[in-house]
């Protein structure tokens, strides 16, 4: 893990850094091109982190976990878009630095905040599920073994190990259908906040304020309520909350265009989705328990995961057209049945029973 990391840090490093050689205007293809290996370098990073973070820690720390990497993912996402925006004033007002290299500094200073992680990594151990898998693969006996042959079966066994599991099909549709809900609503927030008559600096400012407060805060009451409470009664308290949150922006709706209004829209929103991340991804994380498998797996349910919000909610400026504001934030409170009803079959047919006892013979030490 530790390796994959550091080279996809290096590729990000390099990626980020050749952007900022870069005029967008007069080699639009070259900018292009560096956005790909970007979102390529990014994309691999997250997942590699991902197992990482699955391997490192036992069945009950997965949602602190998770509270935590949302926090510090939070903390990141704030200092690249409203810290580099703030770094480029500086540039220009106080430095006097023209417009033409002004962005060029600021993609290299974020190129260079890549070496944090590489830091971090340098200074973790490998996780134990890792290191014991790697040995086996280093094993004289599979020293013959082409790799590219090896990494294909390696891919097509990780599937083929989630499809074995006891309700497999469930658990996929699941996946896609838990967060429809917010994502139905949430695709449609900014074109509805704007149409009320607000400014987008006022949206984006009560977002980069209220929002990053309670989304925070909402991140570390999901993992404590993860280690209060059965997973099984976190999903349904996590999935009601989303879909409750929905009503407050019917409620902003029928107030129009009040501040007070839209700063706790906002807030509601982010506290129930950092709630509804933890206690998702923790759920996601408990069906990943494979050493062999678990980046492979990870990114095959988080990439389901996204199918909601970037297919099934692209509908949803269709829906907001035909009923108008209000009833549209009603109306998307249904989405989340579909959820509710795998979640409620789910639980009927002991998935959560079995994932416990599961748990519970990994922490005594033994194989699962």
């Amino acid at each position: 893990r530790r390796g994959w990391l550091i080279l996809s840090q290096i590729l990000l490093l390099a990626a980020i850094g050749f952007a900022g050689f870069l005029d967008p205007l007069t080699t639009p293809w070259w900018m292009a091109l560096a956005a790909v290996l970007i979102a390529f370098a990014s994309a691999t990073q997250d997942i590699v982190i991902d197992a990482f973070r699955v391997e490192s820690l036992d069945g009950d720390q997965q949602a602190a976990g998770m509270a935590n990497y949302v926090a510090a993912y939070r903390f990141g996402l704030l200092f690249s878009s409203a810290g580099a925006l703030i770094l480029v004033d500086w540039f220009e007002k106080s430095l006097g630095l023209p417009k033409e290299v002004i962005w060029n500094y600021a993609y290299w200073l974020m190129a260079g905040l890549v070496l944090v992680g590489v830091a971090g990594v340098l200074l973790s151990s490998e996780p134990e599920a890792s290191a014991a898998f790697d040995a086996k693969l280093d094993d004289p006996a599979n020293a013959d073994q082409n790799r590219l042959q090896r990494l294909f079966q390696t891919a097509f066994h990780a599937f083929a190990d989630f499809l074995q599991k006891p309700l497999a099909i469930t658990i996929l549709l699941f996946v896609i259908f838990f967060k429809l809900c917010d994502s139905f609503a949430g695709v449609m927030t900014t074109p509805f906040v704007v149409d009320l008559g607000f400014e987008r600096t006022e949206y984006a400012a009560l977002v980069k304020g209220v929002g990053f407060a309670t989304a925070l805060i909402g991140g570390f009451a999901g993992g404590l309520l993860a280690r209060a409470l059965p997973l099984v009664q976190c999903l349904w308290i996590a999935g009601v909350l989303q879909a409750a949150s929905n009503l407050v922006f019917a409620w902003l709706a029928w107030m129009g265009q009040s501040q007070l209004a839209l700063g706790t829209a906002i807030a509601v929103e982010n506290l129930t989705g950092g709630v509804g991340t933890v206690v998702f991804v923790a759920y996601i994380s408990s069906q990943t328990s494979n050493a062999a498998h678990t980046a492979t797996q990870f990114a095959l349910l988080t990439s389901l995961a996204a199918v909601g919000r970037t297919y099934i909610s692209a509908a949803s400026g269709y829906v907001a057209e035909q009923t108008g504001w209000f009833w549209f934030f009603v109306v998307t409170v249904l989405a989340a049945i579909p959820g509710f009803m795998l979640l409620a079959w789910l639980q009927w047919k002991g998935h959560f029973r079995d994932l416990e006892a599961s748990a519970e013979v990994r922490t005594d030490g033994e194989p699962a």
